[in-house]
């Protein structure tokens, strides 16, 4: 592993069972993202995209291989401590916006620096909710935003801590033409001037076409 690889998965596999008997979603996966790297996980529906972010950001573990994050073995971690190595270093940006609804814009951004007990988050969730230009919603509620704009205040939330590294599990896919491009510029702008690296799953070609390489899955492999 290098010295500027954030992320390494290792030969992983991952099986799930079902009612017709078990099912390979990876085999045999290989993959390094370096600091500031863009990468996008390109493939069908049901190639494992998705299952390699949740695999990568230690929400589920792999039936074979290793994955490592920050040089640390997830499978030597426990769930609190895959929390603890994530808090502060790594955030994920998903379809479906999983903003609280009983929180304003300002609010939900702030939510994750309040967690790491990070100083003045309610001024950095406010100078973020600015930079994605949402100045003048700070104090709706996500009922009270459209699509567009609840994505922009979840991508807020998920720059604010400055992480390391971003997953952003097709970004764009709830919203229209329009938002889409405002949103994926930003996603893109944003990472770049803070240095994250990214991990972008998406269908869009054009998307994809914008990331430093294209990672092409197919039944589980890369191809």
């Amino acid at each position: 592993m290098s010295d500027a690889d954030l992320l390494v998965l290792e030969d992983v596999s991952l099986t799930l069972p079902s009612a017709a008997g078990p099912v390979e979603i990876l085999k045999g996966l290989d993959l390094r993202v370096a600091a500031g790297q863009r990468i996008a996980l390109v493939g069908p529906s049901g190639s494992g995209k998705s299952s390699l972010i949740a695999l990568a950001a230690g929400l589920e573990r792999p039936t074979g291989g290793c994955v490592r994050l920050f040089g640390q073995d997830l499978g030597a971690l426990d769930e609190d401590g895959r929390a603890r190595l994530r808090r502060g270093r790594v955030s994920l940006v998903f379809q479906s916006f999983h903003l609280l609804p009983s929180m304003t814009a300002a609010e939900n951004v702030a939510a994750p620096l309040e967690i790491a007990r990070a100083p003045n988050a309610t001024a950095i969730a406010r100078d973020w909710l600015k930079r994605v230009g949402l100045s003048e919603r700070m104090r709706h509620y996500p009922h009270q935003l459209s699509g567009g704009e609840q994505q922009r205040v979840a991508l807020a939330r998920a720059l604010a801590p400055s992480p390391a590294l971003i997953f952003a599990d097709e970004p764009t896919g709830n919203l229209d033409t329009a938002n889409a491009a405002r949103v994926a510029d930003m996603l893109f702008d944003l990472t770049a001037q803070t240095g994250a690296a990214l991990v972008l799953v998406t269908h869009d070609e054009r998307l994809a076409a914008r990331a430093d390489r294209c990672v092409r899955l197919q039944d589980g492999r890369s191809v």
